[in-house]
């Protein structure tokens, strides 16, 4: 499959413009370690995700539209689809798997959509049974173009917000975010704008797989000790293809790291941050990725979501 293009994410921008929030850079947690944030937990459906899903849908046809769209999600992509296709009058069903928080599973049918409740490793063939009997149009969390190209625009929102940044550090997952991001940086600003992967320790496909040249997927039974349930999927061929190539580099970080950069962006930053959404932060925080002093414009952190169980979240932020 032919890889992301820097055209295809500016046509997204173009499409998604007034579906979308385009969030602001804020002044990270810590004075010490100078970083902004990107907030994708602003957007309406508190992360990123809303990106993708609106591009992919505004790219069916009718005969697709008519009949209805499913994914597999273990919260803010299924929050995002249902959402997106809401506006567009279509039919949305969301496969999640069990275990994903509660708080997100209640958003998705509160917003419309049918919700199938699997195990964790029935999830694919799950979306593959309603595709067959249903005709249905999958759209995946990641491994598709379109959404790809729509989650770039975050990307692009920094390069024009900040015309300094010098790095982007992103949360990997699926790696559909990554995969934007970075296209819009190394084909708008090549060599100039460093892209840094972060993932957790106990989920951390995409470092062993880069680090290896193949793409090493993680059973579920691994990817599922991380508190950082939206990250828990692994790469596809097309995504680890797009950062194998275009990536500059990837870091990994531990529970407790994680949980500090939940607690510091709610202090420091009065944001809230689901686990997987303070990723980035946790990596700057603990020095895995460097800044520059005095140049909080030149590296942006992105949150990418701030759907965190309200317990979790009460937990993380409580003082020890």
């Amino acid at each position: 499959m032919e890889p992301v293009t820097a055209q295809d994410v500016h046509d997204a921008a173009t499409r998604i413009q007034g579906h979308v929030v385009r969030t602001p850079l804020t002044v990270g947690p810590d004075t010490d370690r100078p970083f902004l944030v990107k907030p994708e937990s602003l957007q309406p459906t508190g992360a990123f995700k809303l990106r993708g899903a609106t591009n992919a849908l505004a790219l069916l046809d009718g005969d697709r539209r008519e009949r209805g769209v499913v994914t597999h999600s273990s919260g803010n992509h299924g929050l995002a689809l249902t959402l997106a296709a809401v506006r567009e009058g279509v039919a949305c069903t969301v496969v999640v798997p069990e275990g994903a928080p509660e708080t997100k599973v209640y958003r998705i049918r509160a917003l419309g959509a049918r919700v199938v409740v699997v195990p964790p490793a029935e999830r694919e063939s799950a979306v593959e049974d309603l595709v067959a009997k249903e005709g249905a149009t999958f759209v995946s969390p990641f491994d598709d173009r379109r959404v790809i190209a729509g989650q770039g625009t975050v990307g692009l929102e920094i390069l024009e917000q900040s015309p300094d940044v010098t790095t982007i550090v992103v949360p990997v997952g699926g790696g559909g975010l990554a995969s934007g991001v970075v296209t819009a940086a190394w084909t708008v600003h090549p060599r100039r704008v460093r892209v840094v992967g972060v993932e957790p320790e106990l989920a951390a496909d995409a470092a062993e797989s880069l680090r290896e040249g193949r793409r090493i997927p993680w059973e579920p039974e691994r990817t599922y000790r991380t508190m950082a349930d939206g990250v828990r999927v692994c790469l596809s061929d097309l995504t680890f293809a797009h950062l194998r190539d275009r990536l500059d580099a990837i870091v990994t970080v531990t529970e407790e790291e994680i949980a500090e950069g939940v607690r510091a962006l709610a202090h420091g930053s009065r944001l809230v941050a689901e686990p997987s959404g303070a990723l980035s932060t946790a990596a700057l925080l603990s020095g895995k990725v460097e800044t520059i002093p005095g140049r909080p414009e030149a590296t942006v952190a992105v949150l990418s979501g701030g759907n965190i169980d309200p317990d979790l979240f009460v937990r993380l932020v409580e003082p020890d």
